[in-house]
């Protein structure tokens, strides 16, 4: 039986639309992914996530990938409000499954700087549970001692939890950990799958 909802938040109760926000400063496609491989999509942006390098030892890492960059990045993480999208279903969503007396938790690899600069698009945050956010506890995704933290935490039974994420990696080690899991792809297929473990 399932008492307890895990959640991720990028791309799944909030966009993390990193592209977007790239292509709005007004780069061009191929200076978009110059970017992002300095950056999101570089081993450097999992140490950002997991919160135990200063904001200036992160921007120097992402520079070192790609040292041409250095003015673009400084200039384009000064501040990085509108790289998550709010998603206006979140809320109603954990406020049903909370109605119908489920626990419902966060599991999500986050920086500090994104926590800060992007809360409006993260007030769902007031009304979860509780979770853990990887940059307060200095771990990551799919680490495991990060599943192992949130079992002991909470005092929950792995069988009796449903967690889901978009990368399936983390899916995995979920698995791993005892947990039920899935990749998360859209709300209604949440909903499907949500219903396969008996959430109603």
């Amino acid at each position: 039986m399932i008492r307890t909802i895990i959640s991720d938040i990028g791309n799944v109760l909030s966009g993390f639309t990193w592209y977007d926000f790239y292509k709005s400063k007004g780069y061009s496609e191929e200076m978009v992914e110059r970017l992002a491989k300095a950056t999101v999509k570089s081993d450097a942006w999992k140490e950002y996530d997991r919160g135990v390098l200063s904001e200036e030892e992160i921007l120097n890492r992402f520079i070192a990938n790609d040292p041409e960059l250095e003015e673009d990045l400084y200039k384009t993480l000064a501040n990085v409000r509108g790289i998550m999208e709010r998603y206006g279903y979140a809320i109603p969503w954990i406020e049903e499954l909370k109605a119908k007396g489920y626990q419902f938790l966060v599991l999500s690899n986050f920086s500090r700087k994104v926590l800060r600069e992007c809360w409006s698009d993260l007030d769902f945050l007031l009304y979860v549970d509780g979770g853990i956010l990887s940059c307060q506890d200095k771990l990551i995704k799919p680490m495991p001692e990060i599943y192992s933290l949130i079992l002991s935490r909470y005092h929950l039974k792995p069988e009796e939890c449903v967690f889901m994420d978009d990368i399936l990696e983390n899916v995995e080690a979920a698995r791993r950990a005892g947990i039920n899991a899935f990749v998360f792809e859209n709300q209604e297929q949440a909903k499907q799958m949500l219903r396969t473990f008996g959430v109603e």
